[in-house]
């Protein structure tokens, strides 16, 4: 085998772990959306908050910290010692499950039968609400996350693989970071299915997901499987800013992972989970084989836009998405 057709082959392995982290960030849109009908804008703030909530936990950082020198004169800073990821990432946890009670106390709970733009506007001030917290909260430098997740170095796959190619292939080159996010997501991925499934929560989320109004003449409590549904959404949040907070640090243009998941949700389905998980896939691999094959020729720089442009081309063919249901309104 030549060593373009495997280095080609690496290029495909990349895309499908690139394609993983793409999906992480589209299941937090898919389970508010199947649930509740809510395209959370604030997803990947919701990311950005969890990560710099997880990193200021580790370090033993002052929450609003500079808010309280600014006004006082005082020096704080931290409190002098650190916490364990894993405790961290627990602690972590409750805060997003805090703030999924305080967003359907507070606010969605007030706007039950509102037009979708309303909810949609409301998701966009709960971002920009979010975002300034995050920064009063925990400062907007770019901050190091590591939770133990194996980062700053590659795995070279030489010994097996490199007499493929012959001298001119050294074996293939996959980054580890992304290996373990795509084991995370995975494991994830089957764990939401099992409890959608499953269990008895689970399966109340589909029902409502189907029909409100049929849901609740049984007794399934809305209020509950919504404040639920955000849970898990900010759950799934923290993992994505994990994974993208140990691949390029903590910084607030992490919230812009959003843009991201936006054509995964196009072509999959904003319905379906297995469809984030495809259609993530199929835009990893898709933008970085354009961007091996095509991309020299015209200027590089492609997988800012191919993604954009396949998943508006698919649009027309399938605008329900490959995994989506198709909305037949009676006029």
């Amino acid at each position: 085998m030549s060593a373009d057709f495997l280095y080609g082959v690496e290029v495909v392995l990349n895309g499908l772990m690139a394609g993983v982290l793409y999906a992480l960030v589209a299941l937090g849109f898919v389970l508010i959306y199947k649930a509740s009908g809510i395209f959370n804008y604030a997803q990947g703030v919701m990311a950005l908050f969890a990560a710099l909530t997880l990193v200021g936990i580790m370090d033993g950082q002052v929450p609003f910290g500079h808010l309280i020198n600014a006004i006082f004169g005082t020096d704080l800073h931290g409190f002098g010692w650190t916490v364990p990821a894993f405790a961290a990432i627990l602690l972590t946890i409750l805060v997003m499950i805090l703030f999924a009670w305080c967003v359907h106390t507070f606010v969605f709970r007030h706007l039950v039968g509102q037009p979708p733009i309303i909810l949609f506007m409301a998701t966009i001030g709960l971002a920009y609400f979010l975002e300034g917290v995050g920064d009063l909260m925990w400062g907007s430098d770019i901050k190091t996350l590591d939770v133990g997740l194996p980062q700053g170095a590659s795995l070279w796959i030489e010994d097996s693989t490199a007499f493929l190619g012959g001298d001119g292939f050294y074996g293939f080159f996959i980054d580890r970071l992304d290996v373990a996010a795509t084991l995370v997501a995975a494991v994830l991925v089957a764990a939401l299915v099992l409890f959608s499934q499953y269990t008895k929560q689970g399966r109340a989320m589909r029902a409502v997901a189907d029909d409100h109004q049929a849901a609740l003449s049984v007794g399934i409590s809305l209020n509950f499987i919504w404040w639920l549904v955000w849970s898990l959404a900010g759950f799934v949040a923290l993992v994505a800013g994990i994974m993208w907070g140990a691949k390029s640090g903590v910084q607030f243009s992490l919230s812009l992972i959003a843009l991201k998941a936006l054509p995964v949700l196009m072509l999959g389905g904003f319905t379906s989970i297995p469809g984030a998980i495809v259609g993530g896939l199929i835009i990893g691999v898709g933008e970085q084989l354009f961007e091996y094959l095509v991309g020299p020729s015209i200027g590089g720089a492609t997988e800012n836009w191919f993604a954009y442009v396949l998943a508006l081309a698919f649009l027309v063919v399938r605008p329900q998405g490959l995994f989506g249901e198709r909305i037949i309104e009676r006029v």
